[in-house]
């Protein structure tokens, strides 16, 4: 793909990505995910999307790329599988706590990388030694304040309908609800960034998933505090 990966603009200063490329990017990405969960004979659970497998073509189309962890279920037997695969900070929290992958595992790595799109940071930022900033705690933390478009990549000058924005800034948390029962399907997120459903009214505070909420929110706190910038895959 002639403009390589998604994240080489958004972090490594490939081109400047205006919004309204970013958003025709994410809307392709988000189309690639219903075909894989719903359209196709099969389901395909991706389980390593992130915003470096977005691959661009040189019209900066979107296609998902790197299909390598990727598995095959079948719709009526619930489109899960049991084995840890991904990239830590795109990775649901069921999936790092229980190696439990499903359709609304590959939701809540769509989330960040929309979160990614519209504030133009990575899942985990070290600005130094003690102080770790993750991207999506930040962003939950301005929504539940009503200051969401601080949250914006200050790359984009303003030049973005701000509507717009909001709206995937919102559904992008919606797609990263700790609690997978209370996250969206790809379809009910597409539905409601092409405005044909109202936007989702999401808690102020983050919430935490009731089963984090015992011996495996150790766990997965200490996981979280590590960026990998390769997958996983445990079998």
């Amino acid at each position: 793909m002639e403009n390589g990966g998604l994240d080489s603009h958004i972090f490594k200063g490939k081109s400047l990505l205006g919004w309204n490329r970013r958003y025709k990017i994410f809307q392709d990405l988000a189309s690639a995910l219903l075909y894989l969960h719903e359209e196709w004979e099969q389901c395909v659970l991706h389980r390593d999307i992130k915003s470096s497998n977005v691959m661009l073509d040189s019209n900066f189309n979107a296609k998902l790329g790197d299909f390598g962890l990727a598995k095959l279920v079948d719709h009526e037997k619930g489109a899960q599988t049991t084995m840890l695969a991904g990239t830590l900070g795109y990775m649901a929290p069921e999936c790092i706590v229980a190696g439990k992958a499903t359709k609304e595992s590959d939701v809540f790595s769509f989330g960040v990388v929309a979160l990614e799109i519209a504030c133009g940071r990575k899942p985990i930022e070290n600005k130094d030694e003690e102080n770790q900033i993750r991207l999506i705690e930040w962003v939950w933390g301005l929504y539940g304040t009503r200051a969401l478009l601080e949250a914006v990549d200050p790359c984009l000058e303003l030049d973005f309908e701000e509507e717009e924005i909001k709206r995937v800034l919102i559904v992008g948390l919606w797609c990263v609800h700790p609690d997978s029962e209370l996250r969206p399907s790809i379809r009910q997120a597409i539905k409601v960034l092409n405005s044909e459903a109202s936007i989702p009214l999401l808690p102020s505070k983050m919430p935490v998933a009731s089963y984090l909420a015992f011996e495996g929110l150790s766990e997965f706190s200490s996981i979280g505090q590590y960026e990998s910038s390769s997958s996983i895959s445990l079998y």
